[in-house]
């Protein structure tokens, strides 16, 4: 039995039963708390230049009202090496078990504002990794590879702000942020899960592949010209899986970010970033049940991002490239992960606003 049994039965209507009350229940709340007509122009009138913003986050502030954005974004990992059962730096990584070469080419995602504090995701992507054996290939003979191309999986997002910053005061942006990842890629296209049971690290935040998922955050930001900063904790749980007739249960994820932005050129979108991610195993379950798939001692990967920004002359395209490398970990891949993204924004009012 493997995952798409499942869609047929249980599973795809509780996801889609959930998804709808989480929808109403935040539209509900947001009628009580959100932020007022004059917060959000005192925000919008305030320094924002238009530019791509962080890669490893999404967006912290909300689409405006009736804009759309669409976002190709191009994200690769090349991973030779390996950290054992403790947490080291770099330095100390060893050889891997296998050599790993990776790709989402691309993860697409797009986002539309429902409401000045509600916006709607989507997000999936075309996946491939290449694996070969690292001793047959250290000893020169190649080895073996092992390749497979894919769907991958489908994010579902809800975004709701119920606090907007203050140009005026230290108060941030506040975002509250629910994802549901359905395993479309093992649905529709039998994709295999690559070593390490990640795609790379681009996905927002990244999830056990191949899982259903719920995750749950909530992220920060706030600009101070000439820097923007944002910030963001999420915790994903993965539904109870089968595989040969027994019941899967892979370890809960925690993802950590916090982005530094320096915009050197308003007009133009110029600027750089340094990204921190972290990615992190748990050795337990959010329902209880005990782990017998994936990383059962759990695992932790730390890395660290340099970027830059641009916005394409005057039109509403904005892109920004970096390569994200891995500084300390446990139990993980040590990879380096080339990536580039692009922007396009497109607003029912004919004037596109920066988040």
């Amino acid at each position: 039995m493997s995952w798409r049994v499942f869609v047929g039965t249980s599973i795809c209507p509780f996801v889609l039963l959930h998804l709808a009350q989480l929808i109403l229940a935040v539209a509900a709340v947001a009628f009580d708390w959100a932020p007022t007509e004059e917060e959000i122009k005192k925000y919008r009138r305030s320094w924002n230049p238009f530019s791509h913003g962080p890669l490893l986050i999404q967006a912290v502030d909300i689409q405006p009202k009736g804009q759309l954005s669409i976002r190709p974004f191009i994200f690769s990992q090349i991973g030779e090496k390996s950290y054992r059962n403790r947490l080291t730096l770099a330095t100390e990584r060893k050889d891997g078990p296998v050599h790993l070469y990776s790709v989402q080419h691309p993860f697409l995602n797009a986002t539309y504002g429902l409401t000045d504090y509600i916006e709607l995701g989507v997000a999936t992507s075309v996946a491939t990794f290449w694996v070969r054996d690292s001793a047959s290939f250290n000893k020169g003979k190649g080895g073996p590879v092992t390749t497979n191309t894919g769907l991958g999986d489908t994010s579902l997002v809800i975004k709701y702000r119920p606090i907007v910053q203050d140009p005026d005061s230290w108060r941030p942006s506040i975002t509250v942020f629910t994802q549901f990842v359905l395993p479309t890629g093992v649905w529709f296209t039998a994709t295999e899960k690559p070593p390490g049971g990640f795609a790379p690290l681009g996905r927002f935040p990244a999830t056990q592949f191949g899982a259903l998922g719920l995750t749950e955050g909530v992220m920060y930001r706030k600009n101070i010209k000439p820097i923007r900063i944002s910030a963001g904790a999420f915790y994903t749980y993965a539904f109870p899986g089968s595989s040969e007739g027994v019941t899967t249960y892979t370890p809960d994820v925690i993802n950590t970010r916090l982005i530094f932005e320096h915009i050197l050129d308003d007009k133009r979108g110029i600027g750089y970033n340094i990204e921190l991610v972290g990615l992190h195993g748990t050795t337990w379950r959010a329902d209880g049940h005990a782990t017998n798939r994936g990383q059962r001692s759990g695992f932790t990967i730390i890395g660290v991002e340099p970027a830059i920004q641009w916005r394409f002359g005057e039109s509403n395209f904005v892109g920004a490239a970096g390569v994200l490398f891995t500084v300390a970990g446990q139990n993980a891949l040590d990879s380096i992960y080339p990536n580039f993204s692009i922007f396009w924004y497109w607003s029912k009012t004919g004037k596109v606003i920066m988040r």
